[in-house]
């Protein structure tokens, strides 16, 4: 069998290719392009964890690249270590559950307006600029520069089928996403304010062997602003738009999310191992490392399937079920180990909150199946375009 993740038929519907994956090649290896890849749970578990042989330090892409700037996911420890822990600081549980007032006040104000039977596209009314404008907000950026950040950052995220290069166009985005936030971090140094960028900027952490105060860099600040804008608003962007749909598919699970404050929270957890929109992370090999008879060796590209690891039924009773009531102890939707994302609390947030509005007014929206489209992009999978009818 193959699996290339940069096949767009495949990404669009890859999970009858994990399942295969899971059964009949469990450590996968895909000559041709050049990289290995892990689909069982505890596989993909292991490896999270063990990042003295699974690297983050070449990147999250297929190919083997230094990442330009010092971003924590692309960090081993120490590095990584001191880097999060900077960031962790000001970068705290009360911070995030202090944003949820914000987070409400854009999601009533992208929805304000709307009445029944109104056709809108999801991605652009809400789940692509809420997620945005509240990182904005944390952040400090005004709002006059907002949506030509927001413009800029997806498409530096788009790929091209079959092709594991970086288009022109998502380089160039890129490249104006970095000198805004040159500029923006210039600012704020010379002129804090109460805001998350400034509290970075004055984080400060002694130095375990040096005893000596260290702060963030500029390069560091510089990543972490690039990842927050990347990491922090595509996934959830596409979180929100694959959750819509699967809700939709069931109503009968909708109606109860709606009305029953209890399950919310735990159906966030399920829409997330149901079809997440994280569905790669990329690591590198530091030494051989052997599972279910077969070794993978030094130095070579390994993916985790996050997509696949969550359909394992090795893990979980009917993983093809989306069932909003399920248990779920153990999960790689946010990574594991050093790099458990730190964004995971407004992920969650910004996820209930969007559907606690949506549904208050809507609870039985429909969506234009024919008409969805997919955004294209290697690592995460999610709706580009999700037309519904309030």
């Amino acid at each position: 069998m193959e699996y290339d993740p940069t096949d767009w038929s495949t990404q669009i519907d890859p999970y009858p290719t994990y399942a295969r994956l899971r059964d009949e090649a469990p450590v996968y290896h895909n000559e041709k392009m050049g990289f290995w890849a892990l689909s069982r749970f505890e596989d993909v578990w292991d490896a999270h964890l063990d990042w003295e042989t699974f690297s983050s330090a070449w990147g999250q892409t297929l190919e083997k690249t230094l990442t330009p700037l010092p971003l924590m996911i692309s960090l081993d420890p120490p590095k990584h270590t001191r880097v999060r822990q900077l960031v962790s600081k000001v970068f705290t549980p009360r911070r995030v559950g202090l944003l949820e007032p914000t987070v409400r006040r854009i999601t009533t104000e992208r929805l304000e307006g709307l009445e029944p039977g109104d056709q809108i596209d999801l991605f652009e009314q809400l789940a692509s600029v809420m997620p945005m404008d509240v990182i904005s907000a944390m952040l400090g950026i005004p709002e006059a520069d907002r949506e030509q950040v927001r413009t800029d950052t997806n498409t530096s995220m788009h790929r091209e089928a079959g092709m594991l290069e970086i288009p022109p166009a998502a380089q160039e985005a890129t490249g104006r996403v970095l000198e805004y936030f040159v500029g923006f971090i210039k600012e704020r140094q010379a002129r804090p304010q109460d805001d998350l960028i400034s509290a970075l900027i004055g984080s400060e952490l002694r130095d375990v062997e040096t005893g000596e105060m260290t702060k963030l860099s500029f390069e560091e600040l510089l990543g972490f602003c690039l990842l927050l804008g990347n990491a922090g608003h595509e996934t959830t962007a596409r979180l929100i738009c694959n959750s819509a749909v699967t809700l939709a598919r069931h109503p009968d699970q909708r109606a109860e999310f709606a009305a029953n404050p209890a399950i919310r929270e735990n159906a966030v957890e399920e829409m997330l191992r149901f079809d997440p929109p994280s569905q790669v992370q990329g690591r590198w090999t530091t030494k051989p490392w052997t599972r279910h008879g077969v070794t993978i060796p030094e130095d070579v590209r390994v993916l985790l399937l996050t997509g696949a690891a969550h359909r394992d039924e090795r893990r979980f009773e009917n993983p093809d079920t989306f069932d909003i009531h399920r248990q779920i102890d153990r999960s790689v939707h946010f990574g594991q180990g050093h790099h458990f994302c730190l964004g995971k609390s407004l992920a969650r947030q910004e996820c209930r909150v969007a559907f606690e509005e949506l549904l208050a007014r809507f609870p039985d929206y429909e969506v234009d199946e024919t008409n969805l489209e997919w955004s294209h992009n290697n690592n995460v999978r999610g709706y580009a375009r999700v037309p519904i009818r309030l």
